[in-house]
């Protein structure tokens, strides 16, 4: 028998007094009480009681060992009350990782909305270029866009939704060389070479309605994050792929303007990402829950108001 078992046996013998009174509110038989309190004092060597033919009375050193018994079961009582609460409400602090840009634009606000509705759940919001490793225990959920769906795992995943990105130019720099009026023409430009490992760097494949085109790009500015692509293409170096929420800003305020507007590129799906399906905390399924309205409803108003821009300078 496990000492903590062990240890609820002597202390209910103590509170009732007898080891009959013990079996008895403990649904097992007196002999099954006196063996446990007797394992108990042979691994402590030391007797707890004494014992007569009607009761037992605590020696000196089993009091003390029984003050210092109600106070570790009342904190593994008080820790499994709180373990199981954890499984029923959101509370305690909820790791989130995310990528930066993605996870400026769209994460930190509905970290925001979230907390409204939950606000006893603390958030860590780490944002990076890299996946993390959930297992070891540095985030809860990661959320993680990519160009395809991701491959099985022990890791589990929820599809949230989709975006894609968008060629865009400065003002200037179009003046200068002229605007690019079908793929084919990209070839003769200076793009902007975005390189991570979720897509090619030099290859785009731009979509439409009608079918995809893979055009081969070439520039003398290679970036790593979208942050910076963002950036380099305010400041006229070249032609460079933004996802929608990162044009956005530039295309309202005309410090961009998109070029092949019928095509989209690197289509995404996005995931939140967390270890296992089995006793999900309150706060991870909340959460996850949260997402599954908040990204989809964020990323298509971002794609009207891109609509809206691209309809206003065709006009």
């Amino acid at each position: 028998m496990d000492t903590i078992n062990q240890m609820r046996i002597f202390v209910r013998v103590v509170d009732m007094r007898t080891f009959t009174g013990a079996a008895d509110s403990m649904d097992t038989s007196p002999g099954a009480i006196s063996r446990a309190v007797s394992e108990l004092e042979q691994r402590l060597r030391t007797r707890l009681f004494n014992r007569t033919t009607r009761k037992v009375a605590l020696t000196p050193v089993g009091a003390v060992y029984f003050e210092r018994c109600k106070h570790i079961l009342a904190e593994i009582e008080k820790a499994e009350e709180e373990a199981g609460d954890a499984q029923q409400r959101p509370l305690g602090k909820l790791q989130i990782h995310s990528f930066t840009g993605f996870g400026q634009y769209y994460v930190l606000p509905a970290v925001k909305e979230y907390r409204k509705l939950y606000p006893e759940v603390e958030v860590d919001l780490t944002l990076s270029h890299l996946v993390p490793k959930l297992y070891e225990g540095t985030s809860d959920v990661a959320i993680v866009a990519t160009s395809s769906l991701l491959p099985d795992s022990e890791v589990v995943s929820h599809l949230l939704g989709a975006s894609f990105s968008v060629l865009c130019a400065s003002p200037e720099f179009l003046k200068a060389r002229g605007r690019p009026q079908t793929p084919e023409e990209l070839a003769n430009y200076e793009c902007l070479i975005l390189d991570t490992p979720a897509f090619p760097a030099y290859e785009w494949l731009l979509e439409t309605s009608k079918g995809t085109e893979s055009m081969r790009v070439a520039g003398p500015v290679k970036l790593n994050t979208v942050e910076s692509m963002a950036a380099a293409t305010r400041a006229s170096m070249g032609i460079g792929v933004l996802p929608v929420y990162a044009a956005l800003d530039g295309l309202a305020d005309g410090s961009l303007v998109r070029i092949l507007p019928e095509y989209t590129l690197q289509k995404i799906n996005i995931f939140a990402l967390n270890p296992s399906r089995k006793f999900t905390d309150a706060r991870i399924r909340t959460w996850i829950e949260f997402l599954r309205n908040y990204l989809p409803t964020a990323t298509t108003r971002d794609v009207r108001q891109l609509e809206q821009h691209s309809h206003r300078a065709t006009t």
